[in-house]
Order: C-alpha cells, then structure tokens, then sequence
C-alpha cells in the first residue's frame, strides 16, 4: 500500500504540471493583454510598453512559464497578483475556506442524500416510491445549478424570507449563520449529483441483492435491514466512491458560477474575476490549486477501496 501511494503521488505531478502548462498556453491565445486592461483605453504607446516591461509581459512565454517554474519549485510563490496587490498564494488562502466548506457541505447532502434515495429506490422496485426517486434524480440531473439558484433566493429569500440572498458568515463566528448563509448554494449544488448518486447505488444495489450471499443472508432469518444496509450496502460503496470522486470534481467546478450567484467570496469567484481584468498569475495559481484538490480527492478515493471492499488490492510486490 504504501508503494502505491507514493507511486500515486509522483504520477500526480507531470499532471499538474500540465494543467499549468495548459493555463499558460490557453492565456497566451487569448487576444488582448492585461498592461492594456489596467492602463485603460487612454494609454500611450510608450506607458503601455513601460507596463508591459513591469510586468514582464514583454518576455516570450517560454521564459515567463519558466520563471513562474522556478518560483514555484524553489520557494513555493505562486506570484503576485497585479491588480490586488498582494501574492496569489494569500489571496487564495484568503478565500479557500469559502469554497471548501461550500463543497464540502454540498458533497456530504448529496452522498448522504443520493444513496440514501437510491436504496429505497432498489429494495422496492417498480414501486411507486422507485418511479419517484428517479423522476426526481432525472429533474434533478436536468436542471443547471445557475437557475436553481435564481429560483431558490426567489422562493427562500425574496418570498419566504427563510434565509439570506447571499454573503458569508464565516463557521468559526456564527455556526447557525454559517448553515444559514450556506444552505442554499449548497442545496443547488448538492441536487444535480444527488440524482446521479442515486442512480448509481440503484443499479449497483439492485446488482448485489441479486447475488447468492444475499440470498443466504435472508435464507438465514436476517432482518431486511440488516440484508440491506451490512451486508448489501458495503458492496455498494465502491461504485458510490467511484462516482463520489469525480463528483467532487465537478462540485468545485459549478462553485465557481454558485459563488458568482450568491455573491460568496471563495476561490471561484476570485477567479472569475481575475479572467475579467485578465490578472494571468491567479488564474494560473487557481486552476494549479482546483487539480491539485482534484488529484488529492481521487488519490483518497482509490486508497479508501482497499479498506471497503477486501477484494480490491493495491500492494504491490
């Protein structure tokens, strides 16, 4: 095990190295510069050639994606963030917390949720609480978080006055007000990989009650919950890991957009703003940290199979 965990951490690195790569050769294509965005329209050609020489944009990409290399490699520094004034690596420490308990919150609703609805969907199938559980998974799946989020401060906001349109209470200060303030980007988060939580551990459930050993387990006067939930739901978890990965991944992607809905001062939103006023090293510092977070959950995803099922082995010889 431990082989393999160090052999999954090397071969994360050139992956992250070419997510940086591909920032880089994405903000090179983009037409326009950022000397022209901050010395605005009025600029001379002379000022707009001293900006860029501040700023070394004058220098071919090559050197630029070099020294920014070397930065990060030798001292860890992300760089400086030109319009904010202060290093990307404060800047993104500032608001990471907001983006992390947001997906957090919303990943937990959504696994606790989703495979909760999947199991009651597979012990009663072609029932009408089956039909139901997946009518719900498909509207769920169907419907783009942006709007969910438009309707849900509509109704719990405007109408109802339940919660907050919008704004950040941190956890450590208010925990109720935290909740409050978090509830609904993660509801509208949450709902779209519920539904495909759910029918994944529908499918899978329904697989494992077919098998033998689940038929001895009833032959034997076990409870059906107990059928269901030991011995049953441990085979169901390795699916539900699986898609609980790439669910993450997708999560600290729509947190962006969620974060610009309900105006939440995470990473997302930091970085929406730096592709506005085209500030190059925290665009490059936010998408390095999002796979970084990526390749983080799917290496704990792959090592927690061998402690849920026995038959997945990771030693290696």
């Amino acid at each position: 095990m431990l082989r393999y965990t160090l052999g999954r951490l090397v071969s994360a690195v050139p992956v992250l190295l070419v997510v940086s790569l591909v920032s880089f050769a994405i903000i090179a294509l983009v037409p326009g510069d950022m000397a022209s965005e901050m010395a605005g329209p009025s600029a001379t050609a002379e000022e707009l050639a001293r900006l860029r020489t501040q700023l070394g944009l004058d220098k071919p990409i090559v050197e630029r994606m070099l020294d920014w290399y070397a930065a990060l490699l030798l001292r860890g520094d992300l760089g400086e963030s030109v319009l904010l004034r202060q290093s990307v690596t404060a800047a993104i420490l500032e608001r990471l917390p907001v983006t992390l308990s947001l997906t957090f919150l919303a990943l937990m609703v959504a696994i606790l949720l989703g495979v909760l609805a999947g199991m009651i969907a597979a012990v009663r199938p072609n029932t009408w609480s089956d039909q139901g559980v997946m009518a719900t998974a498909l509207v769920g799946l169907s419907l783009p978080d942006f709007w969910l989020g438009l309707v849900f401060i509509w109704i719990f906001a405007v109408q109802l006055g339940w919660l907050p349109t919008g704004g950040y209470v941190p956890f450590a200060e208010d925990p109720l007000g935290w909740l409050r303030a978090m509830a609904m980007p993660a509801g509208c988060l949450a709902l779209t990989q519920m539904g495909l939580l759910a029918r994944i551990t529908r499918a899978s459930m329904l697989d494992v009650l077919r098998q033998d050993f689940v038929r001895t387990a009833r032959a034997k006067g076990l409870p059906g919950w107990v059928v269901v939930a030991k011995h049953a739901g441990a085979n169901v978890l390795v699916p539900v890991l699986t898609v609980a990965g790439v669910t993450t991944g997708i999560l600290l992607g729509g947190a962006v957009v969620i974060e610009q809905v309900f105006s939440l001062p995470g990473v997302g939103r930091l970085i929406i703003g730096a592709i506005q006023r085209r500030d190059y090293p925290v665009i490059q510092g936010g998408l390095l940290l999002t796979a970084s977070i990526f390749v983080a959950v799917n290496l704990v995803v792959d090592l927690l199979y061998a402690a849920v099922d026995p038959r997945v082995r990771y030693d290696r010889r």
